[in-house]
């Protein structure tokens, strides 16, 4: 499933034409909004003093053939085939840990099609969030249960809820996952809701299953971390207060390094509040996942355009401060890949990995459920090299 919405109705005919698919086998599933004001566009003028200088982008082949060959290879039928999400950090020791959403492991036939989900009689898993670690070029799919019994590394209370990946940190030795909760209310396929935000901390060398996992604030709607940035003796996270457009950014702050700290909330006159309804709306226009980068001195803030309904375009905003305002708009990638019932999502810069460049990873994914099924290159991360001066 995605945090995208559409207000197309005939996507929406053609979503709900795969409702016989169990809910934690649909992989895109969007919902109907509303459609887009022209106060989304509020921000795309003037940049900042701090601006970096756009130079261009340009696909960073080693990463996405990394996912696509890892993706392809059958010398393991039971790991990563596919997913969305694509949060990523690096770890002390120096593997890099890849945060996914909704996963397919399993196998991949010789024609480039997938095998349904083991819920309609197939033997693809379908999970809600998994893990892959990277180490030297190297890739392995984690996930909690047993190699017969698979599970999510976040497990879902009951058969009504489940949780998609956040951004993630390291914190005390620990490996720290934001998780937002959704649950299902009713029968309908749009009868879903964001509950609630939790942090779960796992050992970075036992991440199938967490040591905890602790309550983050909940209270006002917004759905935290869309991204995480340690600047100056804190760390920001960002959320977004989604509701299908416009999508409005809002922050919060902890002093030191740990999410389980106590938060404040930037509010509208600038300053910071305990009380998280005062956390106000500091922009429109970003996407369910962006990240906020230090970029020389200015910070960068790269996300989907979400004043597009469905928009191809990943755009650039730059601050003088990780607090923003962030304006500027600037287009730095067209994805290719959309058309059709294809369609591209949750763009977001990953500074701790090497390119040639700042690396942004975007999702695939088709509004046809069965198309994953047809041809495993769909649902899976692509990535860029961003340049700037």
């Amino acid at each position: 499933m995605t945090r995208l919405r559409s207000a197309l109705a005939s996507l929406s005919i053609a979503v709900l034409g795969l409702s016989a698919v169990p809910h934690q086998a649909l992989a895109a599933p969007p919902k109907p909004v509303p459609s887009v004001s022209a106060a989304t566009t509020q921000q795309a003028t003037s940049p900042s003093s701090c601006a970096p200088t756009f130079k261009g982008a340009q696909i960073d082949t080693r990463l996405t053939q990394l996912f696509t060959n890892y993706g392809n290879d059958n010398s393991r039928t039971d790991d990563w085939t596919g997913a969305d999400g694509t949060y990523s950090l690096r770890l002390a020791n120096g593997k890099e840990v890849w945060v996914f959403s909704d996963t397919f492991l399993g196998q991949v036939n010789p024609d480039g099609s997938r095998p349904p989900v083991v819920e309609e009689g197939g033997t693809t898993v379908f999970l809600n969030n998994t893990f892959a670690v990277e180490r030297n070029g190297r890739l392995s799919t984690i996930h909690g249960g047993t190699a017969d019994k698979p599970v999510a590394v976040m497990p879902p209370r009951d058969d009504k809820h489940w949780y998609w990946a956040g951004d993630a940190t390291v914190a005390g030795g620990l490996v720290e996952v934001t998780y937002q909760e959704y649950e299902r209310y009713g029968t309908g396929p749009w009868d879903w809701r964001w509950h609630r935000n939790v942090v779960a901390r796992f050992a970075p060398g036992l991440l199938s299953q967490p040591v905890d996992v602790t309550d983050l604030p909940s209270g006002g709607g917004v759905a935290w971390a869309s991204a995480i940035l340690k600047d100056g003796g804190y760390t920001y996270v960002y959320g977004v207060e989604d509701l299908g457009s416009p999508k409005y950014m809002h922050l919060a702050r902890i002093r030191g390094q740990s999410l389980t700290g106590t938060w404040e909330f930037l509010k509208a006159d600038g300053t910071w509040s305990r009380t998280e309804t005062d956390s106000a709306r500091l922009m429109s226009g970003v996407a369910n996942e962006y990240s906020v980068t230090k970029v020389g001195s200015g910070y960068v803030l790269i996300t989907q355009d979400t004043s597009e309904i469905l928009s191809p375009h990943i755009v650039a905003y730059s601050s003088c401060s990780p607090t923003g305002p962030f304006t500027g708009k600037q287009l730095i990638y067209t994805t290719p890949e959309t058309g059709g019932n294809i369609f591209t999502y949750n763009a977001h810069a990953h500074p701790e990995i090497s390119g040639n460049g700042l690396v942004v990873s975007y999702n695939v994914n088709s509004f046809v459920n069965t198309d994953h099924y047809h041809d495993v290159s769909i649902y899976r991360p692509r990535f860029i090299d961003v340049s700037f001066d």
